[in-house]
């Protein structure tokens, strides 16, 4: 054994993108396009790669340009698995393919949308070479890996749901060889990435992986600023940013984070606690809903919207059940107004509107709008210190029968914690993938008191102060309290 085989046994750990070229095979030439870390994951040859890294660095660029060298090479015998994670990021990373490809006069055929399993619902994006071999670009279902031989490829891997069988079922198609690159920014510590991760740092590396490690630092030091630069002069030669310096970017992305921890994990590869977050990544991201995703039951109850409320046609939305729940706010605090229709047994976000700043007669017309709707059942506000005239005012307006205040006591708010926990759980809510609502949720945290009462308390930031999680929670409240009155109505009559 050589010494870089031994090497890509025993793994490495650390730093910024500290792993080397390790294994044969010949460095492929980067022609001075990709910073020092890109060119570091470009140069490793080791079967097994992983990274933790930051945000928005190029790496999926720059492993797509690698695994279109690698596909296209004459004599390779291994097609390639990409999983994404999900079908608008599995488009986009095989069209990054396709542009090296032809960049790198590469032989490729068009980028064409397959059907691989019509009955599993499974398509992959596939770019075919001349040398018989394809990259499959696939979105994250661990599923559409089964059977397969070749590379591997798991582009934000943290950030599927299940990513523990995807590895399951992936890894055993790389044993007649292609290899396997993992590749993803952390999300929790309570899944298989940060597993995978620390065993590589503290158990030995088992599973043979070489590690690169690049936070947003690193890449900075690498001169991702320049490169940032020169892109943002070409949109606007005036933009005040290109007289930043590194500190001043650093600072930048720091202040615009949702809240700290997104900061550390997000950009620093630093896995948020698990353990003290009341609502985990793992019950998070089963009940997300993609950017522009179908956020019904597969029925056309899409958010239309005429500019009033997103009304239409009378109804708002599709036209099922409405249950809102209000955080109030004022000058600290915003005030979340959030909207759920329910489709069977599942509760979708219609809306989710969060107002900074606006005085209560703003915060009443965004209201009155969506209490006017036929459709809308309940609607739960919190009626603690200012709210308490803003319910009164809705409750006169519109009926007790409609509009419920909610006094925020320690046994009502841990009622309505526990609650949206339940929905989490059971997956009978959905949620916009949305940073700002994913930190609110993560920030609740269950805590004893001195006397040995419960409390749940949310970090204050510049961005709210768990407002979204209180508004989805009386929303969820104000839906279960519409259908235990109704079940028990059903049952008198």
């Amino acid at each position: 054994m050589n010494t870089g085989e031994r090497e890509n046994a025993r793994g490495r750990s650390g730093g910024q993108g500290t792993a080397r070229p390790a294994g044969r095979g010949a460095a492929p030439r980067t022609e001075g396009y990709f910073l020092p870390y890109q060119v570091r994951w470009l140069q490793d040859r080791s079967p097994k790669r992983l990274m933790e890294k930051s945000r928005q660095i190029g790496i999926s660029l720059c492993t797509a340009y690698d695994l279109v060298k690698r596909t296209s090479a004459q004599g390779n015998p291994y097609d390639a698995w990409v999983s994404s994670s999900d079908e608008l990021q599995a488009e986009l990373f095989g069209v990054d393919c396709a542009t090296w490809a032809r960049l790198g006069h590469r032989g490729c055929g068009e980028l064409e949308s397959r059907v691989l399993d019509a009955k599993e619902k499974i398509s992959a994006h596939v770019l075919p070479f001349q040398n018989g071999r394809a990259i499959y670009s696939l979105s994250s279902n661990p599923n559409a890996q089964a059977g397969k031989r070749g590379r591997r490829v798991f582009d934000e891997f943290a950030l599927n749901a299940e990513n523990r069988m995807l590895y399951s079922i992936g890894h055993p198609g790389t044993m007649w060889g292609g290899g396997m690159d993992i590749i993803s920014t952390h999300r929790g510590s309570g899944n298989f990435f940060n597993e995978l991760v620390n065993e590589i740092k503290w158990k030995g590396n088992p599973k043979g992986f070489s590690l690169h490690t690049v936070t947003i630092t690193d890449a900075v030091r690498d001169g991702l600023l320049g490169k940032l630069k020169a892109k943002w002069r070409e949109s606007d030669p005036g933009d005040d940013r290109l007289r930043w310096t590194d500190d001043d970017f650093l600072q930048a992305m720091r202040n615009e984070c949702a809240d700290e921890e997104t900061w550390q994990q997000e950009f620093l590869c630093a896995p948020g606690d698990d353990a003290a977050a009341f609502l985990g990544y793992d019950l998070i991201a089963g009940c997300e809903e993609s950017a522009g995703g179908d956020w019904t039951d597969g029925t056309d109850r899409t958010d239309r919207t005429d500019g009033k409320n997103g009304m239409n046609g009378g109804l708002g939305w599709g036209g099922g059940a409405l249950y809102a729940g209000v955080d109030v706010g004022r000058e600290h605090d915003l005030t979340v107004i959030w909207v759920l229709e329910r489709v069977q047994d599942v509760c979708f976000t219609r809306q989710v509107a969060c107002l900074e700043k606006a005085t209560f007669a703003e915060q009443e017309e965004k209201l009155y709008g969506i209490l006017a709707l036929p459709n809308l059942k309940r609607c739960c506000i919190d009626q603690t210190g200012i709210g308490r005239q803003f319910a009164e005012r809705a409750a006169q307006r519109f009926g007790r029968y409609k509009v419920e205040g909610i006094h925020f006591t320690s046994e009502v708010k841990e009622e309505l914690a526990y609650t949206t926990r339940t929905a989490f759980e059971k997956k009978t809510v959905r949620i916009p993938a949305d940073k700002f609502i994913r930190a609110d949720l993560r920030s609740i945290r269950k805590e004893a008191t001195a006397s040995g009462n419960i409390r749940f308390t949310g970090e204050r930031t510049a961005h709210g102060h768990a407002d979204r999680f209180w508004g989805l929670a009386l929303a969820l409240h104000a839906a279960k309290q519409s259908t235990t009155t109704n079940r028990i109505f059903a049952q008198l009559i």
